[in-house]
């Protein structure tokens, strides 16, 4: 046996534990300490999966459905995808622009492995998901970071994201509605972004994993808009989100086929076909009524003006409306100091350790002096968590 210590692989090094799930992993030890944890930092729906759609599991169950399927997904689910899309966007593509992938984070991972080459600059925005910047850094590519500002709602123009563009950019990452914030990206400058990238032959990988949280009526419509450049747009989307699928893991892409090419390449060296008994709930999830998306979306809107009306009891602690998304993005810049809480992660990690409240810090959004509350949670463990939140603040 060698005497010499294990040494990963370099790549190693410049990745780290997703941010987001360290919360989790505290609150998992709390609890098991017999200690009431108030959770808001969840990423996740806290409604039930549609009765529709795992009754649809169950009858797959009961058939036997548990073998390989094809790698990309059945032509049922991939069709069930391109109906969805064409329902909602008037966009249509072809079964075979279209890969079923284990989640969300597995479609974005693909699209950076199949696109991105090592020295590429690819540009995405902050505050925004850890995964996007680390998988870009998995690729061998280089993030660059453009920043939205609480001062617009965190909204993504087409002027911000060009501002960054040089001769080495490959791609533009874009999350609309946007983890953190709930930020978007309004049509107009998605229309702007598009055509400007189409001139540069700038590829854009449009992350939708929240696409059926949009609040307020505002129009999203992110695929026609980006029509334009179809041979170099890449969606990204997910059943996780919109219908209260998230441990069922299932994402999409829906892409030229060249991309949905390489990714079925990639995919069938990974994981292969997506979980079978998942892909017949996903296709009642996305064919059937999506009353249960509405139903859902109106509880999270009201959650969200009740959490606001709430955070106003401390002025100091400063909101923008999310448009999208079931997340808030408070600012306690006030609240910060050398003499009290120096940062956003010492705000939080106080916060857990007398308060028993889990939100998330900026600074795992590549942010300072805010954090992210999740409203995916109750109206009763909403204000028991602002309260203490803001008793939290006021304590120093």
């Amino acid at each position: 046996m060698s005497n010499h210590p294990a040494v990963l692989a370099e790549r190693m090094s410049h990745i780290a534990l997703s941010p987001t799930m360290k919360g989790t992993i505290a609150a998992e030890k709390l609890k098991r300490e017999g200690i009431k944890v108030v959770d808001l930092g969840a990423g996740e729906p806290d409604f039930p999966t549609p009765k529709h759609v795992t009754e649809a599991a169950h009858r797959a169950l009961d058939a036997n459905f548990t073998k390989y399927t094809a790698n990309m997904g059945t032509a049922e689910l991939r069709e069930a995808i391109a109906f969805r899309y064409r329902e909602d966007y008037g966009v249509t593509y072809a079964p075979d622009e279209i890969i079923a992938t284990a989640g969300g984070k597995q479609a974005l991972y693909h699209a950076a492995m199949a696109l991105f080459n090592p020295g590429d600059e690819v540009i995405t925005h902050v505050p925004g998901w850890p995964t996007i910047l680390e998988q870009i850094k998995l690729a061998g590519a280089v993030p660059v970071v453009v920043r939205t500002s609480a001062a617009n709602g965190f909204s993504l123009t087409a002027e911000l994201l060009l501002s960054a563009v040089t001769p080495k950019t490959k791609a533009i990452v874009v999350n609309s509605p946007g983890n953190p914030t709930g930020g978007l990206m309004p049509e107009d400058e998605a229309r702007k972004l598009a055509a400007e990238c189409a001139k540069r032959e700038i590829w854009v990988v449009m992350d939708l994993c929240y696409e059926g949280l949009v609040y307020d009526g505002v129009p999203h419509n992110m695929p026609k808009s980006f029509e334009a450049m179809r041979d170099r747009f890449v969606i990204c989307g997910s059943a996780s989100k919109a219908y209260a699928m998230t441990g069922w893991r299932c994402g999409w892409v829906l892409a030229p086929k060249s991309v949905t090419s390489g990714c079925n390449a990639l995919q069938s060296h990974e994981t292969s076909n997506v979980n079978s008994i998942t892909q017949k709930a996903a296709v009642a999830a996305l064919t059937g009524s999506q009353d249960c998306v509405k139903e859902m979306r109106a509880v999270y809107k009201q959650r969200r003006d009740q959490v606001i009306e709430w955070l106003k009891e401390e002025p100091r602690m400063t909101c923008p409306v999310p448009r999208g998304a079931f997340y808030l993005f408070p600012s306690i810049e006030a609240f910060l100091s050398p003499a009290g809480f120096k940062t956003s992660q010492d705000f939080t990690d106080s916060l857990l350790a007398t308060e028993h409240v889990i939100v998330t810090p900026a600074e795992a959004f590549e942010a300072t002096g805010a954090f992210r509350l999740s409203y995916a949670a109750s109206l009763e463990t909403l204000r028991d968590g602002v309260t203490r939140i803001i008793r939290h603040a006021r304590s120093r």
